[in-house]
C-alpha cells in the first residue's frame, strides 16, 4: 500500500475538483482496485488541529512513510519571504512543504500554480508565489534546480489550469505501482507520455487550420481558431484532444481557443482588453507560430492553402 498525501498552496481548488472528477482510474478506484492510501487530501481529509499536525509531524520525522507527496498551488512566500500569508497547520505552509518534500518517495506537483506559478506568480506577483521546481520558464523554484525525491526523481510536474482528472490519476497508479523509474520527462518536467504532442494533435478543426478556413466567433463549429480568435493548439503540449475531457470533448471541439495552459508562460498575455482572445499578428503574420514554423515558410504554406482551399472547407459539415 503506498501512503499518498495531498496539500494545497495558493490555488483556487480547480484541480482537486478536477482529480474528484477523475474516471480511469478514478478516485475511488487509487484505493479499492490499486491500493493507495490518501492520507489526507484539503477535500476528503478527516483529521483536523492537532490531530493533522501529529498525522503531518509522523511524516516528516520518518515515523510513517510518504510514498507520495502531491501539492496543488504555489508555493507562498509573502510578505518578505516569511510565507506567513498562507500558514496551515500552525507554521507557514512553505515549511511543511519543505520537510515534506525530504520525505517523499516521489514529489508531484499538480496544475499550473505547482508547476511554475500560474497566475499567481504572474508580474507583479505579490504573493512571491512559486512552483516547485520552476518559476515560469525558470528551474529552480521553492525547492531548488537539485531537488530529487529519495525515489531519485525531480517533482514530477502534471501542468494544466486544471489537469486533466486522469492525467493525474494515472500518474499517480503509475508511480503507486513501482514504475516511477518508467516515467521519461521533458525538459519542464512533464509526463512525455501526455506533454509530447501538441493539443493540435486530434483537433477537429486541422483540416480548416490546412487550408487557412478562419473561425469568426467562439462556438463556431467551422473554422480554425489559430488564425484570428488567439488559439494556441498548434504550439502547446497536451493530449487535450487526445484524451478528451469528460470524455466528450475538448476546448477547440466546442469551439473556443486554447489558451496554452500546459506551457510555463501561461497566462500568455498581460489580460489587457483585447490580447487574450485574439491572435497577436505583426506585419498579418502571428507572433507565435505552430513550433518548427518560421515566417517565410508559413506566408507561403498559408498563401498555397487558402488559394487551394476547396468550397466545403467554408461549409459546416458537421450539420446533417
Amino acid at each position: 500500500m503506498a501512503n499518498l498525501l495531498w496539500l494545497q498552496g495558493g490555488a483556487c481548488s480547480g484541480n482537486t475538483m478536477s482529480f474528484l472528477n477523475a474516471e480511469e482510474p478514478s478516485a475511488c478506484d487509487l484505493v479499492t482496485d490499486f491500493g493507495i492510501n490518501i492520507l489526507w487530501h484539503p477535500s476528503l481529509g478527516l483529521e483536523l488541529g492537532e490531530n493533522l499536525q501529529k498525522l503531518l509531524n509522523a511524516l516528516t520525522s520518518g515515523q510513517m512513510p510518504l510514498d507520495i507527496f502531491v501539492f496543488e498551488g504555489t508555493v507562498v512566500n509573502a510578505p518578505k519571504g516569511t510565507g506567513e500569508w498562507n500558514r496551515f497547520a500552525g507554521r507557514p505552509m512553505k515549511d511543511w512543504v519543505s520537510d515534506l518534500a525530504k520525505v517523499a518517495s516521489y514529489t508531484v506537483a499538480i496544475g499550473d500554480c505547482a508547476t511554475w506559478g500560474g497566475i499567481p506568480a504572474t508580474a507583479p506577483n505579490p504573493s512571491e508565489s512559486q512552483g516547485l521546481q520552476f518559476l515560469k520558464r525558470q528551474h529552480g523554484g521553492y525547492l531548488g534546480a537539485a531537488y530529487k525525491s529519495k525515489a531519485g526523481l525531480p517533482v514530477i510536474n502534471v501542468p494544466g489550469c486544471p489537469a486533466h482528472p486522469d492525467w493525474i490519476t494515472q500518474i499517480v497508479v503509475a508511480v503507486a505501482t513501482g514504475r516511477g523509474a518508467d516515467l521519461s520527462l521533458d525538459e519542464f518536467q512533464r509526463p512525455k507520455t501526455f506533454f509530447t504532442s501538441f493539443t493540435q494533435t486530434g483537433c477537429t478543426r486541422n483540416m480548416h487550420f490546412a487550408y487557412k478556413v478562419s473561425a469568426t466567433e467562439y462556438g463556431q463549429r467551422k473554422g480554425c481558431l489559430f488564425y484570428d480568435l488567439g488559439c494556441r493548439g498548434p504550439m502547446t503540449h497536451s493530449p487535450c484532444n487526445r484524451i478528451l475531457w469528460n470524455r466528450q470533448s475538448s476546448k477547440t471541439r466546442a469551439g473556443m481557443p486554447c489558451m496554452g495552459c500546459t506551457e510555463p508562460e501561461f497566462p500568455f498575455f498581460d489580460l489587457a482588453p483585447g490580447t487574450v482572445f485574439k491572435t497577436q499578428t505583426l506585419m498579418g503574420v502571428p507572433k507565435d507560430l505552430p513550433q518548427g514554423v518560421d515566417k517565410s515558410g508559413y506566408i507561403k504554406l498559408t498563401a498555397a492553402a487558402k488559394a487551394a482551399s476547396p468550397a466545403w472547407a467554408e461549409n459546416d459539415i458537421f450539420v446533417v
